[in-house]
Formats: C-alpha cells, sequence, structure tokens
C-alpha cells in the first residue's frame, strides 16, 4: 500500500501544471487505466482526495472497466434507514468502495466507463457534499449479491436447473448447495420467482426446496437436485435468491444537496438501492436501474432501487427505467419517532419504533415538527426544535420551543420532521419486473407523477400509505397529480386493497370528519387490469377520478372507499 502511495505522489510531481491550468482531472493523470483487471480502491479515493484539495471541478474517467476491491476501501459506522436491525445485522460498519466527502461542485464524468465492484460494500457514497453530479457511468458487480438459477427439467429423478455464469455455488460436506461470492455465502436466503412466459414476479419456496435436497453437479453450472415427488416447478422459470440481510447499501446520498445523477445504469445492487439520506434536492435524470444489457440476468436489486428517506427541497426522477427489484423501485418517506414521556415542560423523550430504522439523526436544531395522533395520523400540533439529545441508538430527548401538547397520547402519538420533507416529481419512467409496488409516496409537499408506465408490478404500481403503527413512514400527503399514466397488469401479487392505485394510511379509527390525505387528482390515466380494483382509497378528502380509461376484465368493485369525503369518480 506504501508503494501505491509513493506512485501516485510521483505522478503528481511530474504533473503539477494542470492542478494550475485546468479544473479537470483525468483519472489516467493519477495512473489509474482501464481494462487493467486490478483494483484501483486505493487510487481513486487519492483522486477524490486531490479534487477536494485542489477544487478540482471534473474527475473524468476513460471509457473501459475499472475494477474495485473491499480492500482498500473506507470504513465508517453509519446508521441507514430501512436496512437492518440490532439482531439482523449489529453492526453498522459500511464498506465504501468510493466515498466522496465534504466536497463541493464537482462532476463525476464515467464517459461510458463501468465501474466493476467486488464483494459485498456499499459502492458509492457521496456524504456533506454540495453540487455533485455523477453522469455517462455503468455500476455492476463482478459477482452479484443476488443468485439465479433456470429450471431446466422435472422428471422422477429430481430436478436440474441451470446456473447464471455469474452465480456461484459450492455443495457442501453434507452435500447440500451453498450460494457463495466474494467473501460472502448468502445464509439468510429470500427467493421469488421470474415466469417469462408471463412477465411476472412472484414469491418462491423453490429454492427452500431445492437448497433442502441432495445435490449433485451434472456439469459445470448445471445442478440436478433430489427433490420431493410432489415438487413440480414450470420448466423455463428462473428463481431469484439474495440475502435477508442489508449490511450494505448499493449507493449512499447522506446529509448532501444538489445531488444529481444523469446517464447512470446501475445493474446490481446488495440491500437497499440508491439511499437518499437527508438530502436537499436530488436529481434522478436518466438513470436506469436493471440488469446489463445482453447479461442474462433478471435480478438488479435485493430491495428498493431508490430509497428517499427524509429528504426535503425538490426530488425529481424523471426518464429513468426500473426492472429487477426485489423490493419497490421508488420509496418517498419520512420517519415517525414515538412520544414516550415528557423530560420536562418543554422536552420528551422519542423512541424509534421500526426494527430496521434506528440510529440516524432525526432532527436539527430550527426544524419544524408536527404532533401526530397515531390513531388517526391528524396532525394536531407543531413547534420548533431548539435541541436534540442523543441517549441511545433508539431514543433521543428533543427539545422545543414551546410547552408540550396537552392533547399528546403518551406511548403512542408520533413526532414528524416536518421541515425534512420534499416536492417529489415522478416523470416519463418506465416501472416492471417487480414483486411489489412501483412507486411508493407520502409526503406533505406538491407530488407529481407524469406520463409513466407501470408494466406488470406485483402489487399497487403507486402506494400512498403514512403510518405511525408498523414502518413508522410519515408524510400525509396534501397535494398530489396523477396524471397520463399507463398502468398495465399490475396487482397480480395482491397486497393492499388489490388495487392498482391505493391510498392505504394505517389509520386504526375511520372517521369522514377526520381525513388523512387530501387533495388527490387521479386525471386522464390508462389502466389495462384483469379483475382488479383500480383505486382503494382509505381516510381520503377531495378526491378527483376524472378522465381516465380502462379496459380488460373490470372488477364488480373497480373503485372501493373507505371514509372518504367530497369524492368524485367521473367516466
Amino acid at each position: 500500500m506504501r508503494n501505491l502511495f509513493v506512485s501516485v505522489s510521483l505522478c503528481l510531481s511530474s504533473s503539477l501544471m494542470w492542478g494550475q491550468q485546468s479544473d479537470t482531472l483525468r483519472v489516467s493523470d493519477i495512473g489509474i487505466n482501464p481494462d487493467t483487471y486490478e483494483s484501483c480502491t486505493a487510487k481513486l479515493q487519492e483522486a477524490f482526495r486531490i479534487c477536494r484539495e485542489k477544487k478540482i471541478k471534473v474527475l473524468q474517467f476513460d471509457e473501459g472497466r475499472y475494477d474495485i476491491w473491499t480492500e482498500g476501501a473506507i470504513h465508517r459506522d453509519i446508521f441507514i434507514s430501512n436496512t437492518s436491525s440490532e439482531e439482523e445485522c449489529p453492526s453498522k460498519d459500511k464498506t465504501l468502495g468510493i466515498l466522496i466527502e465534504d466536497q463541493q461542485g464537482l462532476t463525476i464524468d464515467g464517459q461510458g466507463a463501468t465501474l466493476m465492484f467486488h464483494g459485498l460494500q456499499t459502492m458509492i457514497s457521496i456524504i456533506h457534499s454540495t453540487g455533485i453530479t455523477l453522469k455517462n457511468l455503468h455500476i455492476d458487480c463482478e459477482r452479484p449479491g443476488g443468485s439465479e438459477v433456470t429450471y431446466q427439467k422435472v422428471d422422477g429423478e429430481g430436478t436440474i436447473v441451470r446456473f447464471h455464469p455469474d452465480s456461484k455455488y459450492a455443495i457442501n460436506k453434507e452435500g447440500h448447495l451453498d450460494l457463495i461470492g466474494e467473501g460472502w455465502r448468502t445464509i439468510f436466503a429470500h427467493c421469488i420467482e421470474f415466469n417469462p412466459k408471463n412477465d411476472h414476479f412472484t414469491y418462491s419456496d423453490g429454492w427452500d426446496k431445492l437448497s433442502k435436497s441432495k445435490a449433485h453437479e451434472v456439469e459445470p453450472g448445471v445442478v440436478r437436485f433430489d427433490t420431493p415427488a410432489d415438487f413440480k416447478p414450470e420448466v423455463g422459470n428462473t428463481l431469484t435468491i439474495r440475502d435477508r440481510i442489508r449490511s450494505q447499501v448499493g449507493i449512499l446520498n447522506l446529509e448532501s444537496s444538489q445531488v444529481t445523477y444523469q446517464n447512470v445504469f446501475v445493474h446490481y445492487m446488495h440491500g437497499l438501492g440508491i439511499v437518499s439520506q437527508f438530502c436537499t434536492d436530488v436529481t434522478m435524470d436518466h438513470v436506469e436501474c436493471a440488469p446489463r444489457e445482453g447479461s442474462g440476468r433478471v435480478l438488479a436489486s435485493s430491495a428498493d432501487f431508490m430509497h428517499f428517506s427524509g429528504c426535503r427541497g425538490k426530488v425529481r426522477v424523471t426518464s429513468c427505467r426500473f426492472s429487477g427489484a426485489h423490493d419497490d423501485p421508488i420509496n418517498v418517506h419520512g420517519t415517525n419517532l414515538r412520544a414516550i414521556s415528557a423530560e420536562g415542560e418543554k422536552s420528551l423523550r422519542l423512541r424509534f419504533m421500526h426494527h430496521q430504522t434506528y440510529g440516524m439523526q432525526a432532527y436539527w436544531p430550527g426544524d419544524t415538527v408536527a404532533f401526530i395522533h397515531s390513531t388517526t395520523l391528524q396532525r394536531y400540533s407543531k413547534a420548533v426544535v431548539t435541541d436534540v439529545k442523543r441517549i441511545s441508538d433508539r431514543e433521543v430527548v428533543l427539545s422545543i420551543d414551546r410547552t408540550i401538547p396537552k392533547e399528546i397520547v403518551w406511548d403512542s402519538d408520533a413526532v414528524e420532521n416536518y421541515t425534512w420533507t420534499p416536492e417529489v416529481e415522478i416523470s416519463c419512467c418506465h416501472f416492471t419486473h417487480t414483486n411489489t409496488r412501483g412507486t411508493l409516496l407520502t409526503t406533505p409537499r406538491k407530488v407529481q407523477v407524469l406520463n409513466n408506465t407501470y408494466y406488470k408490478t406485483g402489487m399497487s404500481a403507486i402506494l400512498i400509505a403514512a403510518d405511525a403503527r408498523d414502518w413508522y413512514e410519515s408524510g400525509p400527503v396534501c397535494d398530489v397529480l396523477i396524471q397520463n399514466n399507463r398502468f398495465i397488469d399490475c396487482t397480480y401479487n395482491g397486497g393492499h386493497g388489490n388495487a392498482v392505485i391505493s391510498l392505504e394510511p394505517s389509520n386504526t379509527v375511520v372517521d369522514k370528519k377526520l381525513p388523512v390525505h387530501r387533495n388527490i387528482r387521479i386525471l386522464d390515466n390508462y389502466f389495462e387490469t384483469w379483475g382488479n380494483p383500480v383505486m382503494y382509497a382509505k381516510s381520503t378528502q377531495g378526491l378527483i377520478f376524472q378522465g381516465n380509461t380502462i379496459k380488460g376484465t373490470k372488477s364488480e368493485d373497480s373503485f372501493r372507499l373507505e371514509g372518504c369525503t367530497k369524492t368524485s369518480i367521473q367516466k
């Protein structure tokens, strides 16, 4: 490692003039060349250090492949929303392959380059930075964290499958098959089955059956399992298997602002995908989250593709394509903390409740917070934060500028950070190949969902929830426009009222006088459905469904309403 940095320093010494003459640094200037298949992890970290110190504006790659291994990566303890509990993953150590930290006004231009990552790691992290643009990049994994096997033959002797070339395995001494990678083994397997005949992703117990059966290698990449006689899988279907534990995320944007991804192609992400946590103004423009063209893979992420937690300003996702996720392509929300007890007239103890979301800083002095009844999800009071004291990974004491509301119900009500809620625009995107929803949206600010195609999402194409009971994802909506979208064969896996569009907050008290969501317009969309309800709405006021076209098999209850007022549904 010492020799590596000596080499980098010599390269810099021989080219000092570029630092005075140009605001662009080519990675080749410091000895990072494509297609060597050698690890460039440490050299890339040095490149970003140079950019920060010399205020470089553009870091430029040459087209080709750059390999990034976990050796030489930076390690940080980071709590990330919606990832893992204390029991699932006690360590919050994140392996950061590329770290962009404390940078301002930097563009990383890949010029078509491919960053190939090895091992389980958080591939790219943008932390405490402003004005960062990533563009013209392909991002992939040499051995994706998800494995893929396709049924080839089923007969009296068992089941024969073919492994995708990128999926590695080993038969252990007990005769069972292990899914292995670069320094890891799948332990808590989760399986989704892909049927190429109908383009559906469905939950499957196929791998559970195979993993408990004796395995025999017929030839490299082809394995026969001694499966039970009653196991009759469909030949041609592919099992996609990944570990349930979200030990890393794909890409992390943390406490940064004006972050832009443009012409970026992400072909696999381990754990939660691109996470933007407490960021201001995030733009995803022409970002493709899908298997690499020609790879033959169908899985591109073991959880969400894009997850926005506690952001503000504007979240803009435009002209993007999503295919092959084990969870929701887009999820936008805040986090409710439960009010546990008073710590004085103007201070209260709060607790993170969901097992996979905790430890992160959820409030800053000057933030406006809203108090919410968990049973009705009504915002009944607001206050400004004056101080935040961390008590533990789970609890904080929040000081506010007024006395605690008398209406509060302790160990039940929640406190939402109203300041960290974004406007959202999702436009001209394509969603497919997911077993769950297409888009989850919970934010009180303006939301526009325009000109998108939702093609065969397993559950609701659009879900607007908000809750202080289960996931504790905050943000009852006040201004939503869903217009000129196409919804084709969605909700085949059910869930959330089995409806293509579901407005389903988690309030346990349903009262027409106490609406949760308000002012939702669903206009001029095209629905093609096979018996599922088009819309389910609960506790919504000011709902307009107008000018939409519905084709296919109509349900007897195409529109299901519960506790709604001022609703207009017109053919």
